[in-house]
């Protein structure tokens, strides 16, 4: 019995070891590749060269930055708030939604607030990659000049390369994305050991008071550096945005006890270096390793940011899923490329626009330094809105000590909005780039709801109500004929259109009806044994709700098979699904303007169909027309 224990224990460790590993690989490329330019970002935008004052200050500021904003801010408090197992701003506005009613102004500032902070991921995830991956290749320019016209081809072909195989799925490669990260943090501690070493006086800059007196010797400057700061804690939402995929535990041991430890002593160690050897400045990151190390170090770095960016649009791709289940976006051609692991997803239109704005990225700003004035602005205004949502959950929803979660979350949201107001100072320079892109993103969001809510209200003003219909329904006029009929509806009261124009075209019912809604919840996975629900009317009339939650897969034909469970039986080849093909027209009068209504006719007109979101076999479906005005 002893031996049977011991065994289990030693399997859960290994499990945790191995959780622990896969998120050293995927939750912490981002902020583990920023010491490649964040330094240097720093004194750039301080300029006038370096003092042991300025350097001092700069580590104190990025050391307290981490401790604030991913230890404690993260890796301790909004990591408590999770969905179920599963973060990110999007499940993280669904459970702040819960302390508001859907009709009242709080559930719309609410909504709007996650919104934006999803619309502003998007905006953050066109930078990363690029940002990242040019970085590392410039290191190529530290070992010889010879370098310097094939940085950027370099460049775009591994962005290139990148962007291409996500078709084929990352499950595959996912395996060395752990080991090669752990190489990374260790390579990171190690090269700045060593400089610390030769500079044990460096330490000193772990006091704050190097920091706040930088601040203050010169307001100014000083509030725009924290536009750079902030380059040292970008992907910490990555921490709380993955938390489904290893559990709070495994990322709070990687944080703590490598991660954390192995970016502090490399941006100490570029610290010591810059003290020694101020011309180092040029990229203090490469030159912290020897001369035979070097093109070692580039091609590790290079896979480190590749590994980076694959996180940030693996996270676009399970943004994009969210958004489309909880119907903030267009049904969109999702597939999923690996039958073990749900979270391998692949959405084409995604990939592609993301490969055209980081390419454009690349070619346009042409270096890391430029790409440095576009990057924080998207990322502070994320983390700030994460401060707000989780605010808003700790204390309407958990019910924390109103008093005390305001003091704790006032502290971390007026610390998010200094780094986000000095990133505003960077909208010239090249910042207006992710707001461009999160201001597409956010009018598509919002057209897209507004037009299904008013084509909602338009729909229901011409149907007819489900109980009057089957009130007045007389079997003897209407023929019936074998099989069953399912018809998908919104609005499980009222008589589909599609069964109307059924009725008013054929003449004939199936023998038995099924009206079908689809529902989203606002959890991330819905057991089995709560997928389905229904019941039965007059006349071999039924209803079933088919639930699914926001990181599912909608699959009708597996849940109809649930049914047998529950004695309802449906046999594929002798059901037919009914459904709808409108025509949307633009009313002379409406409640939003022109140009948005004619986005979502767009949108609506080009998204996926029913048949291949839902499953259903094309085969067994049939689509009967009309057109609404909205």
């Amino acid at each position: 019995m002893a031996q049977v224990v011991a065994d289990k224990v030693k399997g859960i460790g290994k499990a945790r070891q191995g959780l622990i590993l896969g998120a050293l690989g995927v939750v912490f490329g981002d902020i583990g590749t920023s010491p490649l330019y964040t330094m240097k970002q720093c004194f750039d935008t301080l300029g006038g060269g370096i003092s042991p004052a300025r350097v001092y200050g700069v580590l104190s500021l990025i050391t307290w930055a981490l401790v604030i904003v991913v230890t404690l801010k993260y890796v301790i408090v909004i990591m408590r708030a999770d969905n179920r197992g599963q973060g990110g701003v999007l499940a993280l506005t669904a459970l702040a939604l819960r302390s508001a009613s859907r009709t009242g102004r709080r559930h719309r500032w609410i909504l709007t607030a996650g919104l934006i902070g999803a619309a502003l991921f998007y905006g953050d995830g066109v930078i990363t990659p690029a940002i990242s991956v040019l970085s590392a290749v410039e290191g190529l320019k530290v070992a010889t000049p010879v370098f310097d016209p094939y940085v950027l081809p370099i460049t775009v072909t591994l962005l290139l390369a990148l962007f291409l195989v996500q078709s084929r799925g990352t499950g595959r490669v996912g395996g060395l994305f752990g080991p090669l990260m752990a190489l990374w943090f260790a390579v990171l501690g190690v090269l700045g050991l060593a400089e610390i070493v030769k500079q044990p006086g460096i330490l000193w800059a772990l006091n704050p008071y190097y920091g706040v007196k930088l601040l203050t010797d010169d307001p100014r400057r000083g509030f725009t550096l924290l536009g750079a700061v902030v380059l040292a804690v970008t992907g910490a939402e990555a921490l709380y945005a993955d938390m489904g995929h290893f559990g709070r535990g495994p990322i709070r041991i990687a944080w703590l006890r490598l991660v954390f430890p192995a970016l502090l002593l490399n941006y100490f160690g570029q610290g010591g270096l810059l003290l020694s050897t101020p011309g180092a400045l040029v990229n203090p990151f490469f030159r912290l390793a020897p001369i035979w190390a070097l093109y070692p170090l580039v091609l590790l770095a290079s896979a480190a940011t590749v590994i980076a960016s694959q996180a940030v649009i693996s996270g676009a791709f399970s943004m994009t899923l969210q958004a489309v289940q909880l119907g903030y976006l267009p049904r969109l051609l999702i597939r999923h490329t690996s039958e073990e692991e749900f979270g391998q997803i692949y959405v084409p239109l995604v990939n592609f626009l993301l490969l055209v704005a980081v390419l454009a990225l690349v070619v346009g700003f042409k270096s890391s330094d430029n790409l440095g004035a576009a990057y924080g602005i998207a990322v502070t205004g994320t983390m700030s809105l994460d401060g707000l949502l989780a605010l808003v959950y700790m204390v309407g929803v958990v019910r924390w000590n109103p008093v005390l979660a305001a003091i704790l979350f006032g502290f971390f949201i007026t610390v998010d909005l200094g780094f986000f107001a000095a990133n505003l100072l960077k909208v010239e320079q090249g910042g207006w780039f992710p707001l461009i892109v999160g201001s597409a993103v956010l009018v598509l969001m919002s057209s897209w709801m507004s037009g299904r809510a008013t084509l909602v209200k338009a729909r229901a003003g011409a149907s007819m109500p489900l109980d009057l219909f089957l009130k007045n329904f007389n079997p003897e006029r209407i023929r019936r004929v074998p099989g069953t009929a399912v018809f998908m509806t919104g609005d499980i009261d009222s008589v589909p259109n599609a069964l109307l124009h059924n009725l008013k075209h054929n003449k004939i019912l199936h023998e038995r009806v099924v009206l079908m809604n689809v529902r989203t919840e606002d959890i991330p996975h819905v057991p089995d044994e709560r997928r389905v629900e229904f019941r039965h009317l007059d006349h071999n009339f039924h209803v079933i709700k088919v639930h699914y939650g926001f990181m599912d897969e909608p699959n009708i034909p597996r849940a109809l098979a649930q049914c047998r469970v529950l004695q309802f039986h449906f046999n594929l080849m002798d059901t037919s699904f009914f459904l709808r093909r409108e025509k949307i027209l633009t009313a002379k009068r409406a409640r939003f303007a022109r140009w948005r209504r004619q986005l979502f006719i767009l949108m609506s007109n080009t998204m996926l169909n029913a048949t291949e979101f839902f499953r259903i076999p094309s085969n067994r479906v049939i689509e009967l027309g009309g057109q609404i005005e909205i």
